[in-house]
């Protein structure tokens, strides 16, 4: 059971920390619920590797809800360019 609670706390985790990065970018992402959790997971480690780049620590480790939120936006800033130039291309 412990196993499952932690995915279910990370997954609520990743959707809080998503969808503030997803009001925090303007226009439209184009992007699920599902993704949206997973922009958040992937913001928190993200955040954790500019914690480690600052002060140390382990390179692959979740980090605070500030950091997490960072890290997301900056994902999904990144997401949106790749995903702005790919439909442009057509």
């Amino acid at each position: 059971m412990g196993t499952l609670w932690a995915v279910l706390v990370w997954a609520v985790f990743g959707l809080i920390v998503g969808a503030i990065a997803r009001l925090l970018i303007p226009g439209r992402q184009g992007i699920g619920l599902l993704a949206t959790a997973g922009l958040g997971i992937v913001g928190s480690l993200a955040g954790g590797f500019i914690a480690w780049l600052i002060s140390g620590g382990e390179p692959l480790q979740a980090s605070g809800w500030i950091l997490s939120i960072v890290g997301a936006v900056i994902v999904l800033a990144v997401y949106v360019r790749l995903a702005g130039r790919r439909h442009h291309r057509i």
